[in-house]
């Protein structure tokens, strides 16, 4: 039986951290030893670490309605995997200021979709990609009134061009199980509702 007892590891050696390139996002490399399980500490490695800010996405959610906001929009990560690159996500935003994670949410849902947020459920947080980027997703569900949704919206001095529609929750799932809905945080999102979704609509239909 594997022991899952035993302590993990905690100490990182880094030797040197140099910045590769600075520009919309920074790429540094990192040159570092860190202890292992066995005992002991690796040998010297280098690895190139994508810098960013942390992000905050929104799942906007109408209990009374059943209905979930959906936002879709062009990612250049996408060009070349999938036709169009254009994809069915969650309202999200970068906290590249001095703010607290729930105002961005709040200020995201007004400017990406045009809804007022009534009222914030942490859903969890994560590391989307923690083998070469430092950045941390704080997942919100936010109580709106969807029957005013939908249009075009976000910001030009941004560059962004952004759609607006509202899905039915059960509608929402199916594009999970099909894959219109391909992006990691709106999968999850989608289903930590489904596991929440009665505990979730008794508390705030």
């Amino acid at each position: 039986m594997t022991d899952f007892a035993k302590a993990t590891p905690t100490a990182v050696d880094v030797v040197r951290r140099d910045t590769c390139h600075k520009g919309f996002y920074q790429l540094d490399r990192v040159h570092l030893r860190h202890e292992l399980f066995g005992g002991g500490m690796s040998r010297e490695i280098s690895r190139e670490l994508f810098v960013r800010h942390d992000a905050v996405c929104l799942l906007p959610y109408d209990p009374v309605r059943d209905e979930v906001v959906l936002i879709e929009q062009f990612r250049v990560g996408a060009l070349g995997k999938v036709d169009p690159p254009w994809l069915i996500e969650l309202v999200a935003g970068l906290i590249d200021k001095d703010e607290q994670p729930e105002e961005v949410a709040h200020r995201e849902a007004q400017e990406e979709a045009g809804l007022a947020i009534t009222a914030l459920w942490p859903m969890l947080n994560y590391f989307p990609s923690p083998g070469a980027s430092t950045e941390y997703v704080y997942l919100y569900l936010g109580r709106c009134d969807s029957s005013g949704a939908g249009g075009l919206h976000g910001l030009v001095e941004e560059a962004e061009d952004i759609r607006v529609t509202v899905w039915d929750y059960e509608e929402a799932l199916q594009g999970v199980r099909d894959g219109r809905i391909s992006n990691a945080a709106s999968i999850i999102a989608l289903q930590w509702l489904a596991l929440n979704r009665v505990e979730v609509r008794g508390l705030w239909s």
